[in-house]
Parts: structure tokens; sequence; C-alpha cells
């Protein structure tokens, strides 16, 4: 996979806790920020995803099904709170 640099700008502080943290997990800035930035965008696209299956339930709200609501207020019941 071909790479490109790039240039960020932190503070001092960002900095300084980030080669904090690279230097507790044993790894260098790059490694700890490129996996900052995939968790970052996975985040993202799960939120994205989420938003998308609330939509869609209110355009199209579920039908009830009577069989799902038993077997909710059953497993409701079974718990020992």
């Amino acid at each position: 996979m071909s790479r490109a640099q790039t240039l960020v700008q932190l503070t001092d502080r960002l900095l300084a806790a980030l080669d904090q943290y690279a230097a507790r997990v044993g790894r260098n800035r790059s490694e700890v920020i490129r996996s900052a930035i995939e968790h970052y965008l996975a985040e993202s696209l799960e939120d994205d995803i989420d938003r998308a299956l609330v939509e869609g339930y209110r355009k199209q709200p579920q039908e009830p099904d009577p069989y799902i609501d038993a077997v909710a207020r059953d497993s409701i019941a079974a718990e020992p709170w």
C-alpha cells in the first residue's frame, strides 16, 4: 500500500501527550496517528449507518410482531433485577 506524507500541526501539549502514549504502547507517532484516524473514520461510518437505519425506520416503521413482543417481555421478566 502506498503512503503519502502529510504535515499536521499539533500544540505542544498534544504532541507531548501523543509521545507519552506512543511510548507507553510501544509504537511510533505515525502508527498512533494512523490508528487514531482509522478508528475515527470507522466510528464515523458506523454513526452514518446508525443514522440511516433510524431514518429508514422513521420513514417506514416496522410492523408490530406479537411473537417478538412476547419474547421480549419474557426475556425482560426473566432478568434478575
